[in-house]
């Protein structure tokens, strides 16, 4: 049983979403306006939370953003009827773990959200990971580089650690999605390569080559320096 938070001003959508993971065996906490929902997941704990993109008071893109600039690492599943693609990247890039479009239904947002807290599990038991120069604390989702603190935004931050969870493997575009974003792109989307750039410049160092390896009609790797 976890604890959810369900941020949505439109009642009946509430009521959807709460039945269905009230009937996952779950505890739903609403809220309707996105700065009471931010001051409420800022006091209490919550294991994952779903959040409109719409919202009064704090809109869904704004409500994400300052909960990881608190170091809030709550899961997240933001649930929009705005379905552009760029919308979608907006809402992961802001620090939103996955993303559904209205009209959904009821089931898959449950499994969804199922989804969200047995990854966050999975990445509980180990609370330091090394890679050559790089650690991060998996825990507080803090990164260094030489001891030296380096900070990452939400999505550079979880595909950072996939990469090193499988250091030394190669891995495909469809992987790296489906593992780190939660569903699939198209492989010929460059989101990834957008990330991966910015984690060469935040992680490389002069005089060293960069620890993400570009593996050519392949994938990425990454290689301990």
């Amino acid at each position: 049983m976890a604890k959810i938070l369900v941020i949505e001003d439109d009642s009946d959508t509430a009521d959807q979403i709460i039945g269905a993971l009230t009937a996952h065996g779950h505890v739903a906490t609403h809220e309707a306006d996105g700065r009471s929902a931010l001051e409420r997941a800022t006091r209490e704990p919550f294991d994952a939370a779903t959040l409109d993109r719409m919202l009064p008071g704090l809109d869904g893109l704004s409500l994400v953003s300052e909960l990881r600039s608190r170091r809030i690492s709550l899961p997240v599943l933001m649930i929009s009827a705005l379905s552009d693609i760029d919308e979608r990247i907006a809402g992961l890039r802001a620090g939103g773990d996955d993303y559904l479009v209205k009209p959904f239904a009821p089931e898959e947002m449950a499994m969804r959200v199922e989804v969200l807290l047995r990854r966050r599990e999975e990445s509980s038991p180990a609370a330091l990971l090394h890679a050559g120069s790089i650690t991060i604390d998996v825990v507080r989702r803090e990164v260094a580089v030489d001891g030296q603190p380096v900070r990452l935004l939400h999505m550079e931050y979880r595909l950072l650690e996939f990469l090193v969870r499988n250091a030394g493997d190669t891995l495909s575009r469809r992987i790296i999605f489906e593992q780190v974003w939660g569903y699939y792109f198209d492989p010929g989307a460059n989101l990834i390569n957008v990330h991966i750039g910015r984690l060469r410049k935040k992680l490389d160092r002069p005089g060293r080559p960069s620890a993400i390896v570009t593996v050519k009609g392949e994938g990425y790797r990454f290689d301990a320096v």
